[in-house]
């Protein structure tokens, strides 16, 4: 059985381990310094990990920031005080196509919802159909898509930008 809940700062190793294990692939954008600033962020108490559990090991993870430490790209978007942005959101292989990953976007959007925020924004590759079907299911909405070769290096180099209203 999965259980859902919060992560301990003192699970950040655990959090990391599962992030790099299964997290890279042709689609995702994860830049080791990102990473570690969206960790860090944790320990000042502006981001959380919501995690999911099977057997005493975390399975599933989301990291959700506050929107004053958001990528300051995403003020195009809305007022990035009354924002909550997922950073990212990883599923170990084992465990992928049960629903765990809606299921933690979901809990961002409760977690931000306690926050008092308008919106939860979160991004992907426009081709990641597995990343599509976890925003659709948890109620995202594209709002823009755009060229970054930057981020994107496979593919179309599409991001496509997704929100929900809270």
């Amino acid at each position: 059985m999965i259980h859902y809940r919060k992560a301990q700062n003192d699970e950040m190793p655990e959090l990391k381990a599962l992030l790099w294990k299964h997290g890279p692939n042709e689609w995702n954008y994860l830049p080791e310094q990102g990473v570690n600033e969206t960790f860090s962020l944790m320990e000042k108490g502006t981001a959380a990990a919501l995690i999911a559990v099977h057997a005493n090991k975390i399975v599933g993870l989301s990291l959700l920031t506050d929107g004053s430490s958001s990528p300051s790209y995403l003020e195009k978007y809305c007022d990035l005080k009354s924002i909550c942005f997922v950073a990212e959101v990883v599923v170990a292989k084992k465990f992928s196509g049960k629903g765990i990953a809606a299921n933690l976007l979901k809990m961002c959007i409760k977690e931000a919802e306690k926050k008092g925020c308008t919106k939860v924004l979160i991004e992907r590759h426009e081709e990641n159909l597995a990343s599509a079907g976890m925003m659709r299911k948890a109620g995202f909405k594209i709002i823009d898509t755009c060229k970054a070769p930057d981020k994107r290096l496979s593919g179309s180099q599409n991001n496509v930008v997704l929100q929900i209203e809270i």
